[in-house]
């Protein structure tokens, strides 16, 4: 099962779609991420705003993906955005649930595959890939043990180093995890001094504190590149287009 929070609007992209709607390459992003996950993933859940629901869903379903939605009524962070999704998986017999930001688009397939295995092979509550950056928005610490401690956030006014270890904006959960650690970590879970926003990230030093997460170093560092500006849009452009080249 996969998650996709896409309640968000492209303002940053100088644009009144969707975010994930928006194109790269001439694709929205929806369709990149259907083709990613395609094979890996036999229910995908895009939680989306009230106000481009129906936008969304129209082109949902030009694509046959068997794609599900549910609404966050009010945009309070990415926390309780992928919250929306509990009485699908509650409901579900999934016994993973992978997480992915909606903008996203860059991350390898054998990324991907990479995070297939490990999450099938492995017990650990929590499954990510993560990049090695320059001037990172994200900083992942880890104590002396190599568990990840604290999540530094330049968006939260948190001095970074020059190099940092950035997460990918893509988790995968074991069922365990998602429907009670996730639960008990958001009923204490405050919000972002500057962005007044629940953030999902937090949780990964809090079930690192409480059980294992398994991190490996994805196949390159510009999949961890979010599409939110349009120069952010033009480097992933340019990456797919090479990738597309080599792959022939």
């Amino acid at each position: 099962m996969l998650i996709v929070p896409a309640a968000g609007l492209g303002t940053r992209l100088r644009t009144t779609l969707p975010k994930i709607l928006v194109r790269v390459n001439g694709r929205p992003m929806l369709d990149w991420l259907l083709d990613l996950y395609r094979g890996v993933v036999d229910r995908a859940i895009i939680v989306v705003h009230p106000s481009f629901a129906d936008q969304i869903r129209a082109y949902g379903e030009t694509t046959g993906a068997p794609l599900e939605y549910q609404i966050q009524e009010t945009p309070t962070g990415m926390l309780d955005a992928i919250l929306c999704a509990t009485p699908i998986v509650a409901s579900s017999d999934a016994s993973r649930v992978l997480i992915t930001w909606c903008d996203q688009v860059a991350v390898h397939p054998q990324t991907v595959a990479r995070l297939t295995t490990l999450s099938d092979t492995q017990s650990a509550a929590l499954v990510m890939p993560t990049a090695r950056q320059s001037d990172p928005y994200i900083h992942l610490e880890r104590d002396g043990a190599d568990r990840i401690t604290r999540v530094l956030h330049r968006r939260e006014g948190d001095r970074l180093p020059p190099v940092g270890e950035s997460d990918m904006g893509l988790f995968s959960l074991s069922r365990d995890a998602f429907l009670g650690d996730l639960a008990s970590f958001a009923a204490s879970a405050g919000t972002g001094g500057a962005t007044g926003e629940r953030n999902f990230l937090p949780f990964i030093p809090w079930i690192a504190a409480r059980g294992e997460v398994v991190t490996f170093p994805c196949v390159d560092a510009i999949e961890a590149v979010g599409v939110n500006t349009p120069e952010e849009l033009q480097r992933v452009e340019s990456y797919l287009a090479v990738r597309r080249s080599a792959d022939g």
